[in-house]
């Protein structure tokens, strides 16, 4: 996987209640592509439809397009960075758009304080 894919994931489901992101649904990778490293997990944002997410800090929405595979206006959720195992993996719908993948990483930057 490379920075920027568009991935549908099989995120678990929670035992406990939360706000986390569950179920099987789009992400964007997110972690850096460094030649030569594969880790077992894989860095990603996940993605929601509900646009109302936009309310929330730290998101950045996203236009479907052919290019990216997604099948309807989404918000990329920066603040619900994870780690996935890459086994949870369904498969990949596309890349991401430059400008969107810039966005994230000004998102994500903010969020660490990097």
């Amino acid at each position: 996987m490379a920075r920027g894919d568009v991935l549908r994931i099989s995120f678990p489901q929670s035992t406990t209640p939360g706000n986390e992101q569950i179920g099987t649904r789009p992400a964007i990778a997110v972690e850096a592509d460094i030649p030569g490293i594969v880790l077992p997990t894989l860095m990603v944002v996940p993605l929601t439809s509900n646009r109302n997410a936009l309310r929330f800090g730290f998101t950045v929405e996203v236009a479907p397009s052919s290019q990216n595979g997604l099948p309807a206006p989404s918000v990329a959720l920066c603040f619900q960075l994870r780690a996935i195992d890459r086994r949870r993996i369904v498969e990949k719908l596309g890349e991401l758009e430059q400008h969107c993948l810039e966005r994230i990483s000004q998102e994500l930057t903010r969020l660490l304080g990097l």
